[in-house]
């Protein structure tokens, strides 16, 4: 108990407290990731000590994952891509009235998957890691592929509709230069284009601006502010409540371990795995994208695990398991270590510093985040037409602010118009975002497995990961009519 009081000063908590302060406000803003965050204030980090630095870019890593769910509870905007699957339950839920029970939900499952990702951290990470390593493009493809076959929970009823948003999505992907070649394709002749579009302007786009454009659609309706829900004092959760997320909770904090293991994945690919898997497992699936708790539930839990299990490769191997981990990579070079095995036997100090700080983010950023539900929830009672302009003004901001370019407001603002209108049409927009969140990863690692094995499809057979990744992707596909199948003869039995 001694050891762990060293590293509870002052400076550590007060330089934790602030990074997840900033990384809650990072995370809320559209278009500014904890990402972002982290590169930002990295610099501020270099005359620190090693623990002082790490307890300000762990709690901005946290802070960041959890806060992109504030806006996508209230405003139906993802702060990040990390909370791209909590608009599903979280505005629907927010939209009938509670809002402030949506918020403690979504604080309370990033806070349970953030410790449950840190106790892996420390007991296993020599393990897992060691394990991980032994990931190539044949897993990682197949891995994408897996992640792809969720569409089919996430197309509701029509199927078709799904697969073709997914499609485009994908589509979406290829411009720019090729992964593997180089050569530049689908770009028109326009130089601007090389770098492809970046999926931030495409996440706002789709979600945030068709948002602000149905909603001004509704204005002129009569009594249009009345039909706004105004009560956001109910954030309490009940013990019943909460207990009967308890398995929800422990798979999806598992499922973000997982995948903040397996380098190059992220929290995104995590909430979005993790919701279909709850779907799945749901007695009542319907309910999903209808304002549940469970959906919340997973997404959250599951995003915010990530931050844990990314630090095992990064520590154990020196192999960063996201974006935020590769930039602390750099931070922990600045110091002057190397991350790996010798970190643990050289520098043993420096990883309990770690482990202590990771778990005091996750409990700063539980208590930032009950204080604030209230304030958060306010936002509800602003008046339409303003809260829209803001919300307007704030998308603008987050798009350029990617690669500071106007280009990407303009990127923004097109898929908001054909997210719009694919609305009106009954398409579903997350399978959009899910081919672009999975495209890069499917195709550069199909083609490094192809030249791995000389155009040889056995490549995906003969390794054992790969192939149970794949037989999982097939199963997903046909488990949703297996299951109104069972349904269907359960209810005939029941109703002769």
């Amino acid at each position: 108990m001694s050891v762990i009081l060293t590293y509870l000063s002052w400076n550590n908590l007060l330089w934790n407290l602030l990074g997840v302060a900033i990384g809650i406000v990072f995370g809320a803003i559209p278009g500014l990731t904890a990402t972002m965050g982290v590169a930002l204030f990295l610099p501020f980090t270099f005359k620190m000590e090693v623990v002082e630095s790490f307890a300000l870019l762990l709690g901005i890593y946290c802070g960041g994952t959890y806060g992109g769910s504030i806006t996508a509870v209230l405003i139906r905007t993802p702060g990040s891509p990390a909370s791209a699957a909590t608009v599903l339950d979280g505005y629907p839920m927010a939209k009938r009235g509670e809002a402030g029970k949506a918020l403690t939900w979504c604080i309370t499952a990033s806070m349970i998957g953030g410790l449950i990702s840190c106790l892996f951290l420390i007991f296993f990470s020599d393990k897992i890691a060691s394990w991980a390593l032994s990931f190539g493009p044949s897993e990682y493809f197949a891995i994408g592929v897996f992640g792809l076959s969720i569409v089919a929970s996430l197309s509701g009823k029509n199927l078709k509709k799904g697969i073709l948003m997914a499609c485009l999505g994908l589509l979406v992907t290829t411009i720019g230069l090729d992964p593997i070649t180089g050569t530049v394709r689908f770009t028109f002749g326009n130089p601007k284009l090389s770098g492809g579009i970046s999926f931030v302007p495409v996440l706002i786009g789709v979600f945030a601006i068709s948002e602000v454009l149905t909603n001004l659609e509704g204005l002129h309706k009569p009594h249009a502010e009345e039909e706004r829900i105004s009560n956001v004092s109910n954030s309490r959760l009940s013990w019943a409540e909460f207990k009967g997320q308890i398995v929800n909770l422990l798979r999806s904090s598992l499922i973000g371990t997982f995948i903040g293991i397996i380098p190059a994945t992220g929290s995104g690919i995590a909430g979005w795995i993790s919701y279909n898997t709850a779907k799945n497992s749901s007695k009542d699936p319907d309910s999903f994208g209808t304002g549940t708790p469970a959906g919340i539930v997973a997404s959250e839990a599951a995003n915010n695990a990530v931050t844990g299990g990314a630090l095992i490769p990064l520590l154990t191997l020196g192999i960063p398991g996201d974006v935020v981990t590769a930039i602390m990579l750099g931070a922990l070079m600045l110091q002057g270590l190397t991350p790996g095995p010798s970190l643990f036997t050289k520098n043993p100090d420096v990883i309990f510093g770690i482990y202590v700080m990771l778990l005091v983010a996750n409990i700063f950023m539980y208590l930032l985040g009950r204080l604030g539900v209230k304030a958060f929830a306010k936002a509800l009672e602003v008046p339409m037409n303003i809260l829209m302009s803001v919300v307007f003004l704030l998308c603008m901001i987050g798009s350029f602010s990617v690669a500071n370019r106007t280009l990407d407001m303009l990127f923004a603002v097109i898929f908001g118009i054909i997210g719009y209108l694919l609305r009106k049409l009954d398409y579903p927009m997350p399978p959009l975002l899910l081919g672009m969140v999975l495209g890069g990863t499917i195709e550069a690692n199909y083609r490094r497995a192809m030249i791995i094995s000389q155009g040889s499809l056995s490549i995906f057979v003969t390794r054992p990961i790969t192939l149970v990744f794949l037989l999982l992707a097939v199963f997903m596909c046909i488990y949703p009519s297996m299951q109104k199948a069972i349904q269907k003869k359960k209810a005939e039995k029941n109703h002769p």
